[in-house]
């Protein structure tokens, strides 16, 4: 099965679900130096903001490459961050998906990260071209690699070439039967 997702991705505390218009404003709110660094390369604006959503409406409708997801609690559905799960990048093997996730400063330290990446990884499970999610963690992150752990994930190598300087932690991902 490759369609996004028939059931909500949800563990009871958070739930995630597509990106869309309506999280344009609590996203760029959410923005700060940290999510600059690790994820967004630079600060957005509204309009930034809007065309990376619109963007990423676009791929979903697409079936990809980049599915992206907002972070939200439970049971108010307050955003709290976002995670993307990408295939088919120039760093990746054939079958691995890629995760890249952002949680804004107030709800940073809670498990969201990682109950997020737990989800994103069930989503994977729903496909039959993924055998192998990743996350890419900058050496000086600490945080990112700890939700990797956290999540299952297991330290295989560093790289340092064009696509910057990474310790990769992988996760197999076996497909849920349906």
């Amino acid at each position: 099965m490759n369609e996004p997702h028939e059931a909500p991705l949800t563990d009871g505390t958070i739930v995630l679900r597509p990106l869309g218009l309506d999280d344009i404003d609590a996203h760029f709110a959410g923005e700060d130096d940290d999510l600059v660094r690790w994820l967004n390369g630079g600060h957005g604006t509204v309009e930034s903001v809007r065309a990376h959503i619109v963007r990423t409406m676009g791929w979903w409708e697409a079936g990809g490459p980049i599915f992206g997801f907002s972070i939200r609690i439970v049971p108010d559905h307050t955003l709290v961050g976002t995670i993307d799960v990408q295939l088919h990048q120039p760093f990746l093997s054939k079958r691995q998906a890629n995760l890249a996730y952002g949680i804004y400063p107030a709800w940073r330290r809670q498990g969201i990260a990682t109950r997020a990446v737990v989800l994103a990884c069930e989503f994977l499970r729903r496909r039959s071209d993924v055998g192998e999610a990743v996350i890419r963690a900058e050496p000086d992150n600490p945080a990112s690699a700890a939700v990797a752990r956290s999540a299952g994930f297991t330290f295989s190598h560093r790289t340092n070439d064009e696509h910057g300087r990474y310790d990769w932690y992988l996760l197999p991902i076996r497909q849920t039967v349906r």
